[in-house]
């Protein structure tokens, strides 16, 4: 099975992040002009936590508290969970599943890389199923 940085080389590297200081508005306003579901909360080129939409509806809007008032700080995931180059898509997908998340930063050293999202992986998982099936069907038709 392929690892994350074999995902990383096809997907790109693009890194959305937001400071641990801004207003929770200007995060879902970043994650909904870009179109992604979770921002890396980063302090300089340090990863303090990730920010999700699921974190705004819990920690934001079902407590009542103001968008525009309130800090990502406030309501991120920290520390977060995180994932080496090296990591099987497997180890990724049981990581997602046992911990209920949906996105994972990808990172070597201090050094931020990337980040997957079980979208990325579940196609991962898809594509090879597939390939595996062709190779078995093609023995044996031969």
């Amino acid at each position: 099975m392929r690892q994350v940085k074999h995902l990383l080389a096809t997907k790109g590297t693009d890194i959305f992040a937001v400071a641990p200081e801004a207003p929770v508005l200007e995060a879902v306003k970043h994650m909904a002009e870009r179109h992604v579901g979770a921002l890396l909360v980063m302090r300089g080129e340090q990863l303090v936590g990730i920010v999700s939409e699921r974190d705004y509806a819990r920690k934001v809007i079902l407590q009542g508290r103001s968008s525009a008032q309130t800090a990502v700080s406030e309501i991120m995931s920290s520390p977060a969970l995180t994932v080496t180059p090296e990591t099987d898509v497997f180890d990724c997908m049981r990581l997602c599943t046992d911990s209920r998340i949906r996105h994972l930063p990808v990172v070597h050293g201090n050094r931020v890389l990337g980040v997957i999202s079980i979208g990325d992986l579940v196609k991962e998982v898809i594509n090879a199923q597939a390939e595996e099936i062709d190779q078995l069907q093609r023995y044996i038709t031969s």
